[in-house]
């Protein structure tokens, strides 16, 4: 088995996009004036943009450092794939939603929530997403952190600061003008970098029989020796968070038209296709490799030190591309929480566009910031990435559906639901999962039936 050893002259690619995405930032920085332009970018993204921004804010670090390579790298290649799974389920649901979500007129899911359960349901809701989105910016840093690190050795800790700093500065530029042209640009460099590196990274491990020779008999089935609650552990909170991901209902919300949107997510599904199941193959690849030397998180990103230069860097860059137009778009999302319905909502709901636009940017680095802080308790990138994921979608996704499908959900149920949700996945991971279930599988259902039997038990609500 190989040792990780930094290969700095990759860190060339990443520097160079780096600066590419510092420009952009630049550039929308100053075309950008009003705070409906920073949120929802004017409500104008053509559909090639949308495809880009679709696919890059849903595949960052997660993907190629927690999730789908983490599982693909610690339990087999299937586990890997079928990470692509909860894309496809959560693509087709935010499909049939999206008339629903464009005619709702909204910035956040907060306020879309608000229109169904009022106004003590946004103010929560806000509170939830707002959290949820930073701990999902936080292991963006990481991911980078595990770059600059790969090229350069950089102790990981100095490198996950530097990383805030450069997210932080591109979420602060432009607002989502500038994250969605950076998206586009980072998505299609990702999947050529991709398609170009899958052959190469499993010719480096001795070619795809060696592969499988080399690879355990157990990490060949379908669940890798997964127990059954352990296997879909590993995709339901993804599933949840995708059904109702705020960073996707606004660009949804921000596309030019229907037919633009419809275009979108096309293009959205047929790049998962594509991402998914590479990057499974390329951390598959990496164990036969790097065996135990290296850390779970990193066998994607330490397989560009295995393969010719060029295509290693294009690569490296790609995922550099993914982590950081992942970041600033949730850190943008945290903060556009933080502002729209908390600070206009609560402490000046007088307040003007430029004090909107103004209280944005810099909520921007006070999250971001935060964010840092957070990253400090969670021992790995796949341990924040669940918790990140289970507290949204148990504390909104539930009651986000049911306002948007269900006659029936009543204000009372709505906000049982978003508070249930919530207090049990925080008090279930603070116990240590006591029933040794994974928290989706105990917080996703409880707070699912709150909403339904609240819900029944207040119809009269719904005379009024």
């Amino acid at each position: 088995m190989q040792q990780l050893t930094a290969k700095p002259v990759l860190l060339i690619f990443v520097a160079i996009y780096a600066v590419i995405l510092v420009i952009v930032g630049a550039y929308y920085s100053r075309e950008t004036k009003t705070s409906d332009e920073f949120v929802l970018a004017g409500k104008g993204l053509g559909s090639i943009v949308l495809i880009g921004t679709f696919l890059a804010t849903y595949t960052g670090n997660g993907t190629i450092s927690g999730g789908g390579n983490s599982l693909a790298y610690t339990y087999g290649l299937w586990p890997g794939i079928f990470f692509a799974l909860p894309a496809i389920g959560g693509i087709i649901v935010l499909f049939l939603l999206s008339k629903k979500i464009r005619s709702s007129s909204s910035y956040t899911v907060a306020q879309l929530l608000e229109n169904k359960y009022g106004r003590t349901a946004r103010l929560l809701a806000g509170l939830i997403i707002a959290l949820s989105m930073i701990s999902i910016c936080a292991y963006q840093y990481k991911g980078l952190a595990f770059i600059l690190n790969v090229t350069t050795g950089m102790d990981v800790n100095i490198a996950t600061a530097v990383a805030a700093v450069l997210i932080i500065f591109l979420a602060f530029s432009g607002g989502l003008k500038s994250v969605a042209v950076t998206d586009a640009i980072s998505a299609f460099i990702m999947l050529f970098g991709i398609i170009i590196a899958t052959p190469l990274v499993i010719r480096a491990a001795g070619g795809w029989s060696n592969v499988i020779a080399s690879s355990s008999p157990e990490s060949l089935t379908l669940s890798g020796g997964q127990t059954f609650t352990g296997f879909i552990s590993g995709y339901l909170p993804l599933f949840f968070l995708t059904m109702g991901d705020q960073n996707l209902y606004q660009r949804i919300a921000a596309g030019d038209g229907e037919k633009t949107v419809k275009k979108g997510f096309i293009g959205w599904f047929l790049g998962m296709l594509v991402v998914m199941p590479l990057v499974a193959f390329i951390s598959f690849s990496a164990k036969v490799i790097f065996g135990d030397n290296i850390d779970p998180g990193m066998a994607f990103m330490s397989s560009t030190t295995v393969i010719p230069t060029l295509a290693g860097g294009i690569l490296l860059a790609a995922a550099a591309a993914f982590i950081i137009t992942t970041g600033d778009s949730y850190l943008l999302s945290g903060a556009t929480n933080i502002t729209y319905d908390i600070y206009a909502e609560k402490i000046n709901p007088n307040a003007t566009d430029a004090q909107k636009f103004k209280v944005t940017r810099w909520t921007i680095v006070i999250a971001g910031i935060a964010a840092y802080i957070l990253l400090q308790f969670f021992p790995t990138v796949l341990a924040i990435q669940y918790w990140s994921y289970t507290i949204y979608g148990a504390g909104i996704t539930p009651a986000l559906i049911g306002a948007l499908c269900w006659k029936k959900v009543t204000k009372t149920g709505g906000i049982a639901s978003m508070i249930v949700g919530t207090i049990v996945t925080i008090v279930y991971e603070m116990m240590k999962q006591p029933l040794g279930l994974a928290t989706v599988l105990v917080a996703v259902p409880v707070a699912v039936i709150v909403l339904i039997v609240v819900s029944f038990l207040t119809q009269k609500e719904n005379q009024k």
